[in-house]
């Protein structure tokens, strides 16, 4: 049975002004599966993920999303589609930033439903309905009429992925989405990505949490230097480093976590 591709990038090419972030980045996702991104700070790790969701535009390559090319720059025989079958394609595509992103004048139920009334032109009642069921999914039921700055952390940023999941996505994309929190409220935030990874939602997570990425993705990919060095099975990543930047990578991480 063929795997169906969900995310293509082929030689994609970003700099910001003279400095390089990603240097002929070539890399599928397949239906399912869950991709840690990691590597050290300054590798591109964000950026990746912002080219995919079309809030960072390329320089160079192409990037198809769904079998549908959402960019292609210098790339002779690849055409971008239609600007709405982009739109469609970028409304299924879910993303969830560290800084949480909510509305604050916007209690949790309004930062929920704002985005399937206007971008999908759904019925408020349906908005509602949806919201409700991503409320339970991440195990905040009874906070539908609080504000954010009555919440913690934790439940901001689960918020935040509930209001990505009320999209209804075929692909969610997870930048460092534990960093702004303090450490005892990060097992919660994970706990949710976890259960997401459980029901076979094609992800992308950038984390620096080498326990989770071992635990429940099938690929790590490692960017060092704006490329990426390693793409490969995180029994292999962690347990047989091959590449000598992994192995420092990996050693100063575990330093860290024992001081």
């Amino acid at each position: 049975m063929m795997s169906e591709v969900m995310i293509k990038m082929m030689d994609i090419h970003k700099s910001f002004g003279e400095v390089p972030v990603l240097k002929g980045i070539d890399l599928t996702v397949e239906k399912g599966q869950i991709i840690a991104v990691v590597g050290p700070s300054g590798s591109g790790k964000s950026t990746l993920l912002r080219c995919i969701n079309k809030l960072e535009s390329i320089d160079k390559g192409v990037i198809e999303v769904e079998g549908v090319i959402v960019a292609a720059v210098e790339k002779p025989g690849f055409t971008v589609a239609p600007k709405d079958q982009v739109k469609k394609i970028m409304a299924k595509t879910g993303m969830v930033f560290q800084s949480f992103n909510l509305f604050p004048h916007m209690t949790v139920m309004q930062n929920i439903i704002e985005a399937p009334i206007t971008v999908k032109k759904m019925k408020k009642e349906a908005a509602i309905e949806i919201a409700l069921a991503q409320l339970h999914r991440v195990g905040l039921d009874d906070k539908a009429q609080a504000y954010p700055s009555k919440l913690s952390g934790g439940q901001k940023q689960r918020v935040a992925i509930a209001r990505a999941l009320a999209m209804e996505p075929d692909v969610m994309l997870f930048d460092e989405p534990t960093s702004a929190l303090d450490p005892e409220l990060v097992g919660e935030v994970l706990d949710v990505i976890k259960k997401l990874a459980a029901e076979h939602m094609t992800m992308m997570v950038v984390s620096h949490e080498m326990g989770f990425s071992r635990e429940v993705s099938d690929r790590v990919i490692f960017l060092d230097n704006q490329q990426i060095v390693a793409d490969c099975p995180p029994a292999q990543f962690f347990d047989h480093p091959e590449h000598p930047r992994i192995i420092a990578f990996l050693d100063k991480i575990l330093s860290n976590k024992q001081r």
